[in-house]
């Protein structure tokens, strides 16, 4: 089993690109990498790339994905959930907000209403309508509510699916009504695919930012050209974004997207949100599969020296960004 362990920044000494040696005794090999198409920037710890295990539902399977990513040796940096903050009692965040801190992993908890669960029927129409936003004050109170709520029993990140929600509650930290080391992260289900979209969010608030897993190579570099916020990618998405497996790029994905979490996702699983007893059977086997996923690509990525860079353990903070007037 090969551990992977922090290196220091811009090394990339022995990366190769999968099938290279063979397929240059071919004359197929691979053309030169652009150092242009490189992202320039790094976490502020000087890594290149974090772990995220997410669809974590519960202090029940937070335990299976704490136990599997000792056994298989995968280093996690933060876990999340999807179900919402709204569907944990007060004792299973505690539980869940502990076992994290006891280990240096960053927890995050979905905030509150969202379109997929509204009474609109706007989300349901084939055009997707105002997709997973807060519908109204009251939803937008309902996220404002869980982000308080969770900040209390210990929870430092949160997500959110609503540019209004992520606007109101980085002026919440910035007041201080929320601690000042909370840190936001946008939903995969409201990602943005240009540049100038991806900024924005950044400005908003956003301490990371989930980017749909079909981006291309070139749409990396070109949003790595309008911000050094760090990036979330689905390695293999869910079957509900697309199912798309992307570990033999894992290498040049860092390259271009660095700062970047691996999201180590589940394609061909069952949706389990929200989340509660009935699911959790699949919930806890989806959980270890996950972190057995993870270990797959770390692997790829040693067999083609591509593992240094790597955040130290416990690492969370995404450094200086940029923001909008928080009036």
């Amino acid at each position: 089993m090969t551990s992977v362990s922090p290196a220091p920044s811009g090394s990339r000494t022995g990366v190769r690109r999968p099938g290279e040696p063979a397929l240059s005794t071919l004359g197929l090999g691979a053309p030169a990498a652009s150092p242009a198409d490189a992202s320039p920037h790094s976490f502020p710890d000087g890594g290149t790339w974090r772990t995220e295990i997410p669809s974590v539902e519960g202090p029940e399977a937070l335990s299976v994905v704490l136990k599997e990513s000792a056994r298989l040796d995968v280093p996690v940096h933060r876990v999340s959930q999807g179900s919402g903050v709204w569907m944990l009692s007060d004792t299973e965040i505690t539980d869940m907000a502990e076992g994290c801190a006891e280990r240096g992993i960053e927890l995050c908890l979905f905030t509150g209403p969202r379109g997929s669960w509204d009474t609109g029927a706007s989300f349901r129409t084939d055009s997707g309508g105002a997709g997973l936003r807060a519908r109204g004050h009251d939803a937008l109170a309902g996220c404002v509510e869980d982000a308080l709520r969770a900040c209390e029993l210990g929870v430092k990140c949160l997500l959110v699916a609503d540019e209004g929600v992520l606007w109101t509650l980085h002026r919440l930290r910035e007041q201080g009504v929320l601690p000042a080391d909370t840190t936001f992260k946008v939903s995969a289900l409201v990602g943005p695919v240009n540049p100038a979209s991806f900024a924005v969010y950044e400005q908003l608030g956003a301490d990371s930012v989930n980017i749909p897993s079909d981006l291309t190579l070139a749409h990396f570099t070109e949003i790595r050209r309008a911000s050094a916020a760090p990036m979330d990618l689905y390695i293999e998405a869910p079957d509900d974004l697309g199912g798309y497996v992307r570990m033999y790029e894992a290498a040049e994905l860092i390259r271009r997207g660095a700062p970047l979490y691996l999201k180590f996702g589940l394609s061909k699983a069952p949706g389990i949100y929200p989340y509660g007893a009935h699911l959790r059977d699949v919930a806890l086997e989806t959980a270890r599969e996950r972190v057995r996923r993870g270990r797959l690509v770390l692997d790829l990525l040693a067999r083609h020296g591509a593992d240094g860079n790597m955040s130290p353990l416990g690492s969370r903070l995404p450094g200086t960004l940029r923001r909008f007037p928080a009036r």
